[in-house]
């Protein structure tokens, strides 16, 4: 009988500048969920945890149940790993996907994975975190009425000698809170200058001519408003450009910002990008990371 079930999950960076909503890609930094079955007393953390930790485990088990499958009597979760909260690379996805994952496995593999990205998408409210992190790979996602209604993806593997640099300070950005800083409006010069870019660096990673990423990611739609108020991390993106990245962004909704660069590059990228955020915002953390091809890894005892 499977007792204890752990579920990697790959953490990842959304939006890839212009495609708000609908790009996402998986990274090699990962947190493990896992969950150890018992006879009763609902779901419990195995340590102290957040409250939000909690929430998002309660939030899954509830959507799990609604979708007509019976939650375990009891587990005891555990999450363990290295993707840091709220800056931006996909914290929430690898509890939310690892805890689902979980709770799949348990009951004998109900949901298909496309059942499970639709829970994920419908609980994020957009599936470009939720479908990097559950396939890995660069994900662009097609949603429904709404960006939390999941249709389909494209998937495109990324080699590993493509680098994405990773810079983050000790601040947390709140996904939810950040978006009030948007516009309920923006021109249409803006709305065409961003699907551009969007496509632009979509054909260019689908091609595999990653020198055509240099410059290709300039957005209109959420960056503008939502740099400014984190300290260094503009002059963090142009300082990692100016040491030879092909391009950057922020990462989903910051603090974490990210520059793209071939392998020669990029320590030097790194750290060019990480004496900038400091200088501006105190210490910081840099991260050299390839593409996740795998996505969710999931193991029974």
């Amino acid at each position: 009988m499977t007792t204890v079930i752990k579920v990697r999950v790959p953490g990842s960076t959304s939006n890839c500048g212009a495609g708000f909503d609908t790009l996402g890609l998986g990274l090699q930094i990962y947190n493990t969920v896992t969950l150890k079955l018992t006879a009763e007393g609902g779901a419990q953390p195995a340590r102290a945890s957040d409250a939000r930790a909690a929430e998002m485990v309660d939030l899954v088990c509830r959507k799990f149940a609604a979708a007509g499958h019976a939650v375990p009597a009891g587990f005891i979760y555990r999450i363990d790993g290295d993707v840091p909260v709220s800056r931006g690379l996909g914290s929430s996805i690898t509890v939310l996907a690892g805890i689902l994952g979980g709770l799949n496995t348990a009951s004998g593999q109900p949901l298909s994975a496309v059942d499970q990205v639709k829970i994920l998408t419908a609980i994020e409210g957009h599936p470009d975190n939720a479908t990097a992190g559950f396939w890995g790979g660069f994900c662009v996602a097609r949603c429904g009425a709404t960006a939390a209604d999941y249709v389909d993806v494209v998937r495109i593997e990324i080699p590993e000698t493509l680098k994405f640099v990773v810079v983050f300070p000790q601040t947390e950005i709140a996904t939810n809170g950040s978006r009030k800083v948007l516009p309920t409006e923006i021109s249409h010069a803006d709305a065409v200058r961003s699907v551009n870019s969007a496509a632009y660096l979509t054909a260019a990673m689908a091609s595999g001519d990653f020198a055509k990423l240099r410059g290709a990611a300039e957005d209109f739609l959420h960056e503008p408003y939502r740099l400014p108020g984190i300290a260094g991390a503009a002059p963090a993106i142009q300082a990692g450009l100016q040491a030879g990245a092909l391009t950057g962004w922020l990462s989903g909704s910051g603090s974490s910002v990210l520059c793209v660069a071939d392998d020669s590059q990029a320590q030097a990228v790194g750290a060019a990008m990480q004496q900038a955020f400091a200088a501006a915002a105190g210490e910081a953390t840099v991260r050299v990371l390839a593409a996740d091809n795998r996505g969710i890894v999931i193991q029974s005892e």
